[in-house]
C-alpha cells in the first residue's frame, strides 16, 4: 500500500513525487515510458517569466519563476546552470509589450553585454530586448534526481478503482491517493469536461563554434554554450499527435525549421546536429494550468441544488472523485510551473489548503456545464 501513487513521470509528475517523499510518504510512480520520456524529456526546460503587458498566467508565471528559481538552487545546484536570459522582440508589436513589462516589472533588469549584441543577427538589433537573471535545468536528469526516493514501475495503466477508501490500481497496486500528471496522453479519466490540447516539441542539441553565454528567447529558444554545444528547442506543431496523426513527424524538416529560426537570432556557424528530443507537451486551452480535484460531472449536474448558470460558480457545491487530484496543462512553462504547483498540490492533499480556483479543473467543468 502507498500513500500516493503519481501516474505520469513528467515534469509533473517527479516533483510532485520530490515534495511527497520529502514530506515522508511511502511514494510510487507509474509511467508507460521511462523517468522524462515524452515532453518532459524534450524540452529546453528554461526557467523564465511571461513577457506580457499583463494577466493571470503573467502573475503566475512570474510567482513561479522566482520560486522555482530559488527551488532548483536550493534542492539541485548541480542541475541547473545559472545565465542571463535574454529575450527578444519578433516584431513591432512585441516591442510595445517588452516596453510596458520593463516599466512595470519586479524583476531586476539587466544590460545586455557588447559581446552578446555583437552576436546576434543584423535584423535583431532594432528590436526590443529585456536581460533578467535565469537559469536551465538539465531536463531529463532533473526528474530522475526529483523521483529518487520514490518507487518509479515503467507500465501502462489501463483502469482505476476506488473501493472502501483506496485506489487499486490495475489490481497491481494500491494507494490511498492518486494524483494524475499524464499530460497530452489523459485517458485514465473519461470526462468531457477535460480538454488537453498537445503541442509537438522539438529540440536538438548542436555542435557550434559559435559561443552564446546567455538563454536567448526570440523564434525559438537556445541555451548557452556547454562544451561546445547548445540546444536549440521550440514547442512548433500543434498538428502532429503520435496517437493521432497518420503520418510520421518529419525530423529533418523539424531540424531545418529550428535552425532556420534560431539563426534569424544568433549567427550560428559550423553547426553539426549531435542529437534530437521528441515529445508532446500538454497545454489547456485557457493556457493557465489544471491542479487540483477532479470534478464528477454526471453527480453534479443531477445535483438539482446548483444553478450551473451564475455568474460565481460554488465549486464547492460540486461532487468530486475522491481521493484524486491531476496536474497538468502547463504547456512550455513546465520546468517554471511544476515545483511550485507541487507545492500547492502538497499543501492541499497534506494540509487541506485551498487552491486557486483559476487552476482548477472545475473550472472548465463550469464552463461545460453552463453551456448545456
Amino acid at each position: 500500500m502507498y500513500d500516493i501513487a503519481i501516474i505520469g513521470a513528467g515534469i509533473n509528475g517527479c516533483s510532485v513525487a520530490y515534495e511527497f517523499t520529502q514530506a515522508g510518504k511511502k511514494v510510487i510512480l507509474i509511467d508507460m515510458n521511462n523517468i522524462a520520456g515524452g515532453g518532459s524529456g524534450a524540452a529546453g526546460a528554461f526557467i523564465s517569466p511571461k513577457f506580457s503587458k499583463a494577466g493571470e498566467l503573467k502573475e503566475l508565471l512570474h510567482d513561479a519563476f522566482v520560486y522555482s528559481m530559488d527551488y532548483y538552487e536550493t534542492n539541485f545546484p548541480h542541475l541547473l546552470k545559472k545565465a542571463p536570459l535574454l529575450h527578444i522582440a519578433q516584431d513591432e508589436k512585441d516591442d510595445e509589450i517588452l516596453k510596458t513589462y520593463k516599466k512595470n516589472t519586479s524583476l531586476e533588469l539587466l544590460t545586455p553585454s557588447t559581446t552578446v549584441l555583437n552576436s546576434l543577427h543584423d535584423n535583431t538589433q532594432e528590436r526590443e530586448k529585456i536581460s533578467i537573471n535565469a537559469g536551465v535545468v538539465d531536463a531529463q536528469n532533473m526528474c530522475i534526481a526529483m523521483a529518487k526516493s520514490a518507487k518509479f514501475v515503467k507500465h501502462e495503466v489501463k483502469n482505476l478503482m476506488f473501493d472502501e477508501g483506496v485506489w487499486n490500481i490495475d489490481e497491481l497496486y494500491s494507494a490511498k491517493e492518486v494524483v494524475l500528471a499524464t499530460g497530452a496522453y489523459e485517458k485514465l479519466i473519461k470526462e468531457p469536461y477535460i480538454q488537453l490540447r498537445g503541442v509537438w516539441g522539438h529540440r536538438i542539441d548542436v555542435e557550434t563554434t559559435t559561443q552564446n553565454k546567455h538563454s536567448i528567447h526570440q523564434f525559438v529558444s537556445i541555451s548557452p554554450s556547454q562544451n561546445g554545444v547548445l540546444a536549440i528547442g521550440a514547442t512548433h506543431n500543434v498538428h502532429y499527435h503520435p496517437q493521432t496523426s497518420t503520418e510520421n513527424y518529419h525530423v529533418e524538416s523539424g531540424r531545418e525549421e529550428l535552425l532556420e529560426k534560431a539563426s534569424k537570432t544568433l549567427k550560428l556557424n559550423n553547426i553539426k546536429v549531435v542529437k534530437d528530443y521528441m515529445g508532446l507537451r500538454s497545454g489547456s486551452f485557457d493556457y493557465l494550468p489544471l491542479v487540483g480535484q477532479l470534478v464528477m460531472s454526471s453527480e453534479t449536474l443531477q445535483t438539482k441544488e446548483i444553478n450551473f448558470k451564475t455568474k460565481k460558480p460554488n465549486y464547492d457545491a460540486y461532487t468530486y472523485y475522491p481521493n484524486l487530484t491531476m496536474i497538468n496543462g502547463s504547456g512550455g512553462y513546465g520546468f517554471v510551473l511544476a515545483p511550485y504547483l507541487a507545492r500547492i498540490l502538497k499543501e492541499f492533499i497534506l494540509k487541506d489548503l485551498k487552491i486557486d480556483e483559476r487552476i482548477t479543473p472545475a473550472r472548465f467543468f463550469y464552463r461545460f456545464a453552463k453551456k448545456r
